[in-house]
């Protein structure tokens, strides 16, 4: 790419700076890395997320950032390694949800082979305490020694509801507040509530869940980013 020099400077500065027209929250910047690690209950490590930017494209009028998650256990040895994809629509973006669940989430099926389809999570760039937001939902289909199960996750009346600056080990942030009741069913379901800080080029900074009576059951915060 380098070696094209002036053209191809001119066509990457190009693209760059539409990206970062498309996409206020969430980072288009190749290269720009986030590490999310997650907590359970008792404040205790379960595992990290790190996902980087490979690269931004314009398609057919629609700008996406292909991503690369890797999710890796309390000890750091990896659980699954995903692209998805960061899609720029009506003002806004299209996140793939499986890109924002927990590691212990995938944990308990490591080594199945799974097939992960769902509505993608909206969020506009503009955002104003009040906004209700789309929802947004996951199956998972769990193959296990050739009996299939699946796996619904939900997220349900999502609602801009604060405006708050968060310091964690990544820096600090001025963020956005979004709740929203969450639903996971495999056999019996599993209803809760979950609190997300939202940051302006750089996305999630710290996310709460809570069961249905109103106690903690996880959290994660974003300890490392750079772009």
């Amino acid at each position: 790419m380098k070696t094209l020099k002036t053209t191809l400077l001119i066509l990457l500065i190009t693209a760059t700076t539409l990206a970062q027209d498309c996409s206020t929250f969430y980072p288009f910047t190749p290269g720009a890395v986030t590490t999310v690690t997650s907590y359970d209950k008792k404040d205790k490590v379960i595992g990290t997320q790190e996902t980087t930017i490979k690269e931004v494209a314009t398609i057919d009028g629609y700008t996406t950032a292909n991503a690369t998650a890797i999710l890796k256990d309390k000890k750091g040895d990896t659980i699954t390694e995903t692209d998805f994809k960061v899609t720029c629509k009506n003002d806004g973006v299209e996140i793939d949800i499986a890109s924002i669940m927990s590691p212990d989430l995938f944990e308990q099926f490591r080594g199945m082979e799974t097939d992960i389809s769902g509505t993608n999570v909206i969020l506009p760039n503009n955002l104003t305490v009040g906004d209700n937001l789309p929802d947004a939902d996951m199956l998972m289909k769990i193959d296990m020694s050739g009996i299939t199960m699946n796996m619904t996750v939900t997220m349900t009346d999502r609602k801009v509801t604060a405006q708050e600056q968060l310091t964690t080990p990544a820096g600090t942030f001025d963020c956005y507040v979004i709740e929203y009741t969450s639903k996971v069913k495999m056999g019996m379901a599993r209803t809760g509530k979950a609190k997300q800080w939202i940051a302006k080029g750089v996305g999630l900074v710290k996310q709460i869940d809570y069961n249905k009576k109103g106690k903690i059951t996880g959290s994660s915060l974003l300890t490392a980013f750079s772009k």
